[in-house]
């Protein structure tokens, strides 16, 4: 039995590197849902600008998240 130790690099380098990008948007998507203030606002009170840039930048980030994980479920799993 022959192993292709380039080509398991690779594979390593590969899923290394998603798996810190998705830690990294999940992070940031945290963040910014965290500064977009929701929980923390009293009802009836006007939202800013910077709070909607916030959650829009929120919802993206969870978005790729969500994208990454469903691409790689694709990938696994045999249609």
């Amino acid at each position: 039995m022959d192993i292709d130790w380039g080509t398991l690099v690779g594979v390593f380098g590969v899923s290394l590197g998603i798996s810190v990008v998705v830690v990294v948007m999940f992070s940031l998507g945290l963040a910014t849902w965290a500064r977009a203030g929701h929980g923390e606002t009293a009802p009836g009170t006007p939202r800013g600008r910077y709070q909607k840039v916030a959650a829009v930048t929120a919802v993206l980030c969870f978005a790729a998240c969500l994208a990454i994980a469903a691409y790689g479920i694709d990938l696994i799993v045999p249609v």
